[in-house]
């Protein structure tokens, strides 16, 4: 039950621990507009960012969360941020989510081989029998990548989280269970 986990890497991409140390390398991608239109997080500003990290820090040491800072080996260049969160050590059940990537890395392939990368190792290493996936039911791009992973739809949460601006979203959940899972 660590959520101690350093670094992921494949070929395409390293996941590192993020940190209070180097969360500012994600200033130039966070800052990007309308970034995160269908999440309820505020990284847009330096200060909201570091708050958001704090947070996200907060529930690694209460062992829900392991955060990530996303580097693209191909570009040679920060990408954005992950995390394992809602970690059921007990259930061994784990959402893959707060996933942010920068517009100049959206539809290279980054975040296939990213996903693949979390999922297999929380199956075959962390012994996870179930990966959930929480989506904006309006982000039809999120929701079609997850389902070509082999998610499956399993319900939907009807205006249950807030967003910045007000609107209250509809959640889409989605579920991978280590049976269905195929590299």
């Amino acid at each position: 039950m660590s959520t101690d986990l350093a670094s992921l890497e494949n070929e395409r991409v390293l996941l590192s621990s993020l940190t209070i140390d180097n969360y500012e390398k994600l200033i130039p991608i966070a800052s990007q507009e309308k970034l995160v239109q269908y999440s309820p997080s505020d990284i847009y500003t330096p200060a909201s960012l570091k708050n958001y990290v704090e947070t996200a820090l907060e529930e690694k040491n209460r062992k829900t969360s392991i955060p990530f800072l996303i580097y693209d080996k191909a570009n040679k260049q920060y990408a954005g941020s992950t995390r394992y969160m809602n970690i059921n050590w007990k259930n061994k059940v784990l959402e893959i989510g707060s996933t942010w990537i920068g517009r100049e890395f959206q539809g290279s392939g980054l975040n296939t081989e990213m996903k693949h990368l979390m999922i297999n190792h929380a199956f075959d290493k962390m012994g996870f029998e179930k990966i959930e996936f929480r989506i904006d039911e309006r982000n039809v791009r999120s929701r079609k990548a997850v389902e070509k992973l082999g998610g499956v739809l399993e319900g939907t949460l009807r205006s249950n989280v807030y967003l910045l601006d007000g609107f209250k979203r509809n959640t889409c959940c989605y579920g991978l269970l280590k049976a269905e899972w195929s590299t």
